[in-house]
């Protein structure tokens, strides 16, 4: 067999306004497969991607900090995006209080309707700092 092995599956729409999505699950492999590389690719048609927009992150509705890259929607790989607490705290965020936490896109002063993308966050926490 070749040392690249594809296993695939093919979903369509007969409306483009509409995204189709599919899932694998319980998917196993044997033998010596590493790395594991998911990947997608467009079948006759380009793929839907995310409008080149800048991201950021409020508390309580009020003190917001934006991602360093302007185009952090575009942004394809899974990215850890650290931010020190107090750039909050300098905003007048009291961290010990904190009852809402905005993630989104564009320019949060002045929203616009009509972007679209898709976008997946996971592991919103807190660390203590490091000693």
């Amino acid at each position: 067999m070749s040392p690249n092995v594809y296993i695939g599956l093919a979903v369509t729409s007969n409306n483009a306004s509409v995204i189709c999505t599919s899932e694998f699950t319980n998917v196993q492999t044997t033998g010596s497969v590493s790395p594991m590389s998911w990947s997608n690719q467009a079948i006759g048609k380009t793929m839907y991607s995310n409008d080149p927009e800048p991201m950021y992150v409020a508390l309580n509705g009020s003190a917001a900090i934006t991602h360093e890259n302007p185009n952090a929607a575009l942004i394809e790989d899974w990215t850890e995006w650290k931010i020190d607490l107090t750039r909050f705290a300098d905003q007048g965020v009291n961290l010990t209080n904190v009852t809402s936490i905005t993630l989104g896109f564009g320019n949060r002063d002045n929203p616009t309707a009509g972007s679209s993308g898709m976008m997946f966050f996971d592991d919103i926490c807190l660390y203590k700092p490091a000693p």
